[in-house]
Parts: structure tokens; sequence; C-alpha cells
């Protein structure tokens, strides 16, 4: 051991030496415990021996663990939290003496691991740096290991996108627990409780993710308040959007966000409910679904990406603001019919022919617009139904934009109204952004019902009486959810 010992101290990768021989069965045991301990729990990454001091991956992967861990984000991991965070990672609680005596263990070593008998991430990180000295590697792994880190410290493939099985024409949408997760996130990073999250406050939401998932083309994708703020409801429409768009990714930024950890789940494909096929829908005539899309096709120049805003509440002045390479080609919120809150996903298309791809055909309802000002505007959206929507399932609605400026009458015959009467379509509806207030929203639930109940004859969706019920529906809904929210803020 003398001989071996100065090697030792010279290469510092070499973590383990054990006196042994077979003949004589000394240390045999202890030899394949450290040889396996080696493999499984190495030092290497974690941490540094000549800086004596945790590795910059390993400091970072532990602070994203703390900060998923600190579900009231005031920046310290108390008794319920840590108790939380040991029966995540082994299966068992501590015992209240057991807290105190590691939280003692900190104060005794550095003055600021523990405030308000918390542990701090400094006093969190130092635990762990104590851990690794003492040889007990395998408690930092077993950790980093539940939190979904590879031997290298990467969030593994396997933690970031579990297996989900879509078949075709079947759609995703988050459930019931996925939108509570979201909420309890939304509420931890809402410090001001204003129901908006300021960029500094989402920049901190963002923090355990490895990049910013959001761009500022969000902000025109969803609501937000009136300092351009997203909204709790923009918020969740936003996270409605991606499992809809980009399941995958949804599955990922889940994963970032500790979704299994907290939720207690196998993994983040708990979160994702897998719609029914289509066509049992329309067998059925009901739907389970809650998130319902509309492509929104027109020539240029029309007024869809208006008719996209407006949906968002906002008006023709509001939206001259809004800079060109921060516009967005989709835009998400809620309606509500018959008292159901649903989700319309609109889809600008940006059709210069008229050849659109099965993608852009493929949706629960089509909203061709065209500008009831300029002659020549509703050619383009009748050649395309023709050819793309006349035989189809899918049904269509004319909206008859910039109804605030002179109706002119249209180059192509048949007129509007008696290209709908002809293919017993709803009569073109009216629609302006050009309002003081925020548009009306009607023509969106419209959409929705539409989407919602392809199956109603055409007949009935022209009865006025049709959509009396359902506008009604949904305004005795929103006035009971606005009643519900303002009871919710007054708690909050």
């Amino acid at each position: 051991m003398e001989t071996i010992l100065p090697i030792m101290n010279q290469y510092t990768e070499i973590e383990t030496c054990v006196e042994c021989s077979a003949k004589n069965l000394k240390n045999i045991s202890e030899l394949f415990y450290y040889a396996q301990k080696a493999v499984l729990h190495p030092t290497g990454p974690l941490y540094c021996p000549e800086e004596k001091e945790m590795k910059p991956a390993c400091i970072k992967a532990l602070t994203r663990i703390f900060k998923i861990t600190d579900q009231d984000n005031d920046g310290i991991l108390n008794d319920a939290e840590l108790n939380f965070f040991q029966r995540a990672c082994f299966n068992t609680p501590l015992a209240p003496q057991a807290l105190e005596d590691v939280k003692n263990v900190v104060r005794k070593n550095m003055s600021d691991g523990v405030f308000d008998n918390g542990l701090t991430l400094k006093g969190f990180l130092f635990l762990h740096t104590l851990f690794i000295q003492r040889g007990r590697h395998e408690t930092t792994w077993t950790v980093l290991r539940r939190f979904g880190y590879d031997d290298d410290l990467e969030l593994t493939q396997d933690y970031l996108f579990p297996p989900l099985k879509i078949p075709p024409d079947c759609t995703t949408e988050l459930n019931h627990n996925a939108y509570l997760f979201l909420q309890s996130v939304f509420d931890k990073h809402d410090l001001d409780r204003d129901c908006g999250l300021s960029p500094d406050e989402l920049k901190d939401l963002f923090k355990v993710f490895p990049y910013m998932p959001w761009g500022p083309d969000v902000h025109n994708t969803v609501c937000t308040n009136d300092r351009g703020w997203i909204t709790y409801q923009g918020y969740l429409s936003q996270w409605t959007l991606t499992t809809y768009l980009d399941v995958q990714r949804c599955l990922e930024y889940m994963g970032y966000l500790g979704y299994s950890i907290i939720s207690e789940q196998e993994s983040q494909a708990a979160a994702v409910t897998v719609t029914r096929d289509k066509k049992i829908d329309l067998q059925k005539k009901q739907t389970q679904r809650n998130v319902f899309r509309c492509n929104v096709i027109g020539m240029k120049g029309c007024g869809k990406s208006a008719f996209l805003q407006a949906f968002l509440g906002r008006n023709l002045m509001r939206q001259r603001q809004i800079r060109e390479d921060h516009k967005s080609f989709y835009a998400i919120s809620t309606t509500y019919v018959y008292g159901q809150e649903k989700y319309l996903l609109l889809h600008e298309l940006f059709a210069d022919s008229e050849f659109l791809s099965d993608s852009e055909i493929s949706c629960d309802v089509v909203c061709l617009v065209y500008d009831s000002s300029n002659p020549s505007s509703f050619e383009f959206c009748a050649r395309i139904f023709k050819q793309h929507f006349m035989d189809s399932k899918t049904p269509c609605m004319i909206v008859a934009a910039k109804s605030d400026l002179h109706e002119v009458k249209q180059d192509c015959s048949p007129s509007p109204s008696d290209f709908c009467r002809k293919h017993k379509m709803p009569p073109p509806q009216p629609f302006t952004c050009n309002t003081v207030d925020v548009p009306s929203k009607d023509i969106y639930i419209k959409l929705t019902t539409m989407a919602m109940y392809p199956h109603v004859m055409q007949a009935d969706l022209k009865s006025s009486t049709f959509w009396l019920r359902a506008s009604v529906g949904a305004t005795m809904f929103a006035v009971l959810g606005f009643a519900m929210y303002r009871a919710l803020l007054k708690q909050r």
C-alpha cells in the first residue's frame, strides 16, 4: 500500500485501491463492490478532485432538480418539499429528527445553507458535495437518474420522449391532471398574482429548460393582457397548441418541468389523451374531443391575419402594433358551445395557388375568407371550395371580411349568397375587426359549433334557433366562468 498511495495521490482519477488475494480470498467481495461502484456511480462526471468541488454540469443538473422540487418557488426547500424529494428519489420519507440532523450539518459548515428553517440551493449543493467527498456517490447518482439524467449528465431520450402510440385520424390533447400540473407551474411563477406572466416571470419558469422554448410569436398566438404579457388562459392555450401540433415536443417540455416526478406518474405520456378516430365521432354523431382545428383560407390581403388576431380580442388598432417578424400563423383560445369550454385552433394557410396538400386540407372546419370590398376576392374561395371541399365531409363557412367598408359586387357568378345556398352552406358571415371595443366572438362560436357537430344538416346550421341556443349557452357559461375567476382571484 505504501507503493500505491503516492500513485493515487498523483493521479486523482484513481478512485479506489484495494489490496486483495484470490488465493487467500482476501477482500474479493470488496474488490467487486468497488469495481461495480466505479462503473455505476463514477466520480468523474460529478466532481473535480483538484478543485475539490462539483463540476459545472453536475451543478447545473442539481440546480434544475432543486427548482423543480421547490414547488412554491420561494428559493428554499421546506420540510414538506424535502420529504417529497426523499420519497420521489428513495421511496421513503425522512424522520423529523433526520431532517433536523441534515440541516444541522449544513448549518455547521456554511452560514447561508439554511434559511427560515429550509434548505437553500447552496445548502442543497453542499450536501451533495459532502456525499461525494465521503464516497457516497450513489446517493447523488440516484437523485440524478430519478430526474432523467444519464452518465454524461444529459437528460435521456427515454425520459424526454416516452413511447406514445397515436393511430391515424386521432389527435392529442392534455388531460385534466396535466392541466392541473400546468396550473400549479403557472401559480408557482406568477409571483405578483396578476394572472399574467411578465418577461422575468416567464424567463424564471423556463430556467429548467436548456433553451427558451417560446419565441416572440407566441404573444400573437394566444391571449395577452394590456401589457402584452401572456395570461393564464393564453398560457394554457399555448400548451394545448403544442400538444395538438407536436406532441413529441410537448412530452419533451413536460419532461423538463418534471411532470412525471411531481405528478408521480410513470412518464409524461400519462399527461396526454389520444382521442378516438374521427370516423367514430361521425358515426356516433358526438365527440369527446376538446380541441378543434379550423383552417383559414383566402387570397392574399383578404383579412386572414386580422381574423386570427380578432379571435384573441385584438381590434385593428392593436393589430397595427404587431411587428412583422413577430406575426404568427396560428391563433388559439377558448369558446363556449352549449356551456362546454372548447379550444378553437385557427391556422392561416397561404394558398398562393389552388393546390393544397393533404395536411392543409385536414381539419375539423374550414373558414373561407374573402374581402367584401374587393370584387375579385370571392372567386378564389369558390375555386378552393370546388376543388377540395365540395365532396368532403368537412363543414365550411364563408366569411365576408372588412364588412365595415363599402361592399361591392363580386366579379364571379353566382354571388356569395347564391353560392352558399347552392352548396347548402350557411350564408356568408359579415366580419370586421375595425371596432372600438374587442371584436365579437360570435363567428368563432359558430365555427366551433360546426366543428363539434359536422353531422348537423346545413339547413339546421342556417337556422337562427340553432345559433341562438349555442350563443346563449356560451354567454351563460362565460358569465359563470367570470364569477368563478373573480372568486379564485380573491382566494389567491
